[in-house]
């Protein structure tokens, strides 16, 4: 198994098989996953999408994310924050998204959630100010968690802070996705990149 944790691809790098065989998740795993995100409109939207991938592939939701941006109001969290049943039903009949009432409801909850926070920082700093001591060093994908005891701890405090669909698995995704851990495995050409781990 460990062998074939990683894919030498035809440009010569090396990259897990779910970031190997489609050209989408390609792009993907070489730009964005893993970099820091600090701003608090980009973690309310990896946020919301990590929420609306709960039981659904990664992929699923990378296809369909610039429908989500444009239902979301490019996940403005005062724009959203402002929607009504109304807008929840329109969005209920948007196929180009997950028409998951729960799910859409836990967007609009979070929007409000993330701007009571500003009184206290910002979503970003809240967030990032559970980043380990550590981060992990897997050589194969049974090496990933799922959590942590700070993605546990985060799901924590941001369910006191009044959000939905942040359970500690999704939480540890989001770390992932951000940038507050490398879980990049080790000799893939990305591991390291985000500038946050030595």
């Amino acid at each position: 198994m460990a062998e074939a944790a990683l894919i030498t691809g035809e440009d010569g790098l090396s990259r897990p098989l779910w970031a190997s065989a489609d050209a989408l998740l390609r792009e993907y795993y070489d730009t964005e996953w893993g970099m820091p995100v600090r701003d608090e409109q980009g973690v309310y939207e990896r946020i919301c999408l990590e929420g609306f991938q709960a039981g659904l592939s990664w992929a699923t939701i990378l296809r369909k994310r610039p429908a989500f941006r444009q239902a979301f109001a490019g996940f403005d969290p005062e724009a959203v924050a402002e929607f009504t049943p109304e807008d929840v039903e329109r969005l209920m009949l948007d196929e180009g998204i997950v028409r998951n009432r729960a799910k859409i409801n836990a967007a609009i909850t979070n929007a409000t959630a993330t701007l009571a926070l500003r009184e206290e920082g910002g979503l970003a700093d809240f967030v990032w100010s559970f980043q380990p001591a550590e981060t992990p060093a897997p050589a194969s994908f049974a090496e990933i968690p799922s959590t942590s005891p700070e993605s546990i701890a985060l799901s924590k405090a941001l369910r006191k802070k009044g959000f939905a669909f942040v359970g500690p698995t999704t939480m540890f995704a989001l770390m992932e996705a951000i940038g507050i851990i490398d879980t990049h495995l080790v000799g893939s050409h990305r591991r390291g990149s985000s500038g946050v781990w030595a």
